[in-house]
């Protein structure tokens, strides 16, 4: 009984707080330094344009919500720099595997 406990409790614990991002890039002067998950060709080749003429550096994480995807910056890419990032977002290119009905 104290193992079927010790089970839950590690899974509860594994889905609330790991973090589980689709993607995440990350960006040290400019240049896309490591990337997981699929990002989308364009999607990169404007974050390397981006960062050729503003350099910055931090890490980008997209995550699902319900019916898309969801940006999430470090605190070190400027804010300027952020919103040029979210317009050229493909939200396309991120789409839930799940169906949509409304009830």
């Amino acid at each position: 009984m104290l193992t079927l406990l010790f089970i839950t409790c590690t899974i509860i614990f594994w889905l609330v707080f790991i973090d589980r991002p689709v993607a995440k890039i990350k960006v040290q002067e400019g240049k896309i330094v490591a990337c997981k998950g699929h990002i989308p060709h364009g999607f990169k080749k404007n974050l390397i344009e981006i960062g050729d003429k503003e350099t910055f550096s931090g890490t980008i994480k997209v995550y699902m919500a319900r019916s898309d995807a969801k940006l999430l910056f470090t605190r070190d890419i400027p804010k300027p720099v952020q919103q040029r990032i979210r317009n050229v977002f493909p939200h396309q290119g991120f789409k839930s595997k799940g169906k949509k009905r409304s009830i």
